[in-house]
């Protein structure tokens, strides 16, 4: 399984809803919360070339996007097959 992270804010509901997916498919991930952190939201940034909103969320070293990405990427049946890729 890939190795999943996703930068996060506190109080976010994108980023708490984006992480109820994960959790419910049993994916193991890493949260980061960029939020008050300059540095970590400033590497957020540079890695999504650019995304500044909340929350981030990359499958291995590919940027998936935000909240409505991994959801779209849910229903139309291809997260899935991104996590369990060599």
């Amino acid at each position: 399984m890939q190795k999943v992270t996703v930068y996060t804010r506190a109080m976010c509901p994108y980023c708490t809803r984006a992480i109820t997916l994960l959790q419910k498919k049993g994916v193991d991930f890493t949260e980061i919360d960029a939020g008050m952190d300059p540095a970590k939201k400033q590497e957020m940034v540079q890695r999504s070339n650019g995304a500044r909103t909340f929350p981030q969320v990359f499958v291995g070293d590919r940027h998936v996007g935000g909240c409505d990405e991994l959801m779209a990427l849910e229903r139309e049946g291809k997260l899935d097959p991104m996590l369990s890729e060599a």
